[in-house]
């Protein structure tokens, strides 16, 4: 069975980002579904897939970082609004793959992310 994995890097400080709270939803008829959420570990990664066994199917989701909420509690003087509060990454899964893995580099002005391995 395939699985969804991500986990967050910060850039700014050379470290995992722990603590943040992730969000992955579908995309059904138009409407965004909320399937999982987590909260980054110590390693910046989640505990376990966001989605596996039954609920990994070929389809169009969302993965929302609230990676505003994590600089403000590391005490980084954001602004407000803060240029980038909620990263929102939507990608497609084709069931037919075992493994998608959508890691996030993350600063408080930039980030970039890729499918990994």
């Amino acid at each position: 069975m395939g699985r969804l994995t991500t986990h967050v890097l910060d850039t700014t400080h050379g470290c995992p980002g722990r603590g943040i709270n992730v969000e992955l939803y579908r995309l059904e008829d138009g409407q965004l579904l909320l399937i999982a959420g987590a909260h980054t570990n110590e390693d910046g990664r989640c505990n376990a897939p966001l989605l596996e066994g039954e609920g990994y199917r070929s389809g169009v989701y969302q993965l929302h970082f609230h990676a505003g909420d994590y600089f403000r509690a590391r005490g980084f003087g954001l602004g407000e609004p803060a240029f980038l509060d909620v990263v929102v990454l939507r990608f497609g899964i084709d069931g037919a793959q075992d493994h998608y893995h959508v890691p996030l580099l993350i600063s408080p002005y930039s980030y970039s992310t890729y499918r990994g391995s």
